[in-house]
């Protein structure tokens, strides 16, 4: 055992096991630094500055403090969750005795069903870049794919051209954990694509052509790999002159999967192509589906 450790050493020692034998995202490996570097400096300043002195009391008023502060009960229940993990592997690395984050009670999280786009709001979202540029080319393959495959914003940021199969309609997506699945392109998607490669990326590419991001299927306007802010931005900006509400790439994530279940499709194939580990996770969805029915009822039966 080795309780007499500085909590910033051990911090800094599990980040660095995280980056090499979890394979975690940067994105995700940055999350977990901020939140246990917040949690060492607030026990810093109560004096606890070595493992062997952190006990369940100062976790359960460290989730209070983070709730006297407003936190949001997802952000209290992530930043716990970093500190479980923490200590999960100081327990199995032999630093402390027990853990003491077993049975820490946190906020529980209320499950909001997510926003759906219509069907008709989706498709004409998709189709609103105008096709007469190279950004407007971009844009629509772009949307095309979050819409018809279901990406995450990093996924269809992070796509490659070599991780695309035009000629059978599907593409590759490296997802969370680095995990890779297989999925079908639309036939809209697929035109779009084509459309894009031949008369809008060579464009692109020329501003940067010995760029670090040759190999990358979306690209801004200085030939860079587009990036999930500028992403989110664009969808913004086409949601607002279509007369739609702000609208999110996970919004059309949500909308691709609630239109497959009211089209007909199993709950275990949405988990799939969503590339879901648990199927709970997928079953939200099912909700999203009952709640559609309900509206549609109420609007339509003369007695609802």
């Amino acid at each position: 055992m080795r309780p007499n450790d500085s909590l910033d050493d051990v911090v800094r020692d599990y980040l660095r096991s995280l980056t090499v034998e979890r394979d975690l995202s940067p994105l995700t490996a940055a999350a977990y630094r901020r939140d246990l570097e917040q949690f060492a400096a607030w026990l810093a300043r109560a004096g606890i500055t070595r493992l062997g002195q952190l006990d369940r009391r100062w976790l359960r008023r460290y989730v209070s403090f983070l709730g006297e502060k407003s936190y949001a009960r997802r952000s209290i229940a992530r930043k716990a969750s970093a500190i479980r993990s923490l200590l999960r592997w100081a327990l199995i690395h032999d630093l402390i005795p027990t853990d003491p984050s077993v049975d820490l009670a946190v906020p529980k999280l209320d499950r909001p069903l997510p926003k759906v786009l219509k069907a008709s709001h989706a498709a004409a979202l998709c189709e609103s870049p105008s096709l007469d540029h190279p950004e407007g080319l971009r844009d629509r393959a772009l949307l095309e794919l979050l819409y018809g495959s279901g990406l995450r914003v990093a996924e269809v940021c992070s796509l490659d051209v070599g991780h695309l199969e035009l000629s059978h309609g599907r593409l590759r997506a490296v997802g969370k954990g680095r995990k890779e699945r297989q999925l079908p392109m639309s036939d809209a998607a697929r035109r779009a694509v084509v459309s894009y490669l031949s008369q809008g990326r060579p464009t692109l590419l020329s501003k940067r052509p010995e760029g670090p991001d040759r190999s990358a299927l979306f690209l801004n306007t200085r030939g860079n790999r587009l990036g999930p802010r500028s992403v989110r931005r664009l969808l913004t900006r086409y949601s607002l002159a279509e007369g739609l509400p702000p609208s999110s790439p996970h919004a059309l994530r949500h909308s691709f999967a609630t239109h497959l279940l009211d089209g007909g499709a199993d709950l275990r194939t949405v988990q799939e192509l969503l590339g879901h580990e648990n199927l709970a996770t997928t079953q939200i969805y099912t909700h999203v589906s009952t709640e559609r029915l309900r509206a549609v009822y109420e609007q339509s039966h003369p007695r609802a």
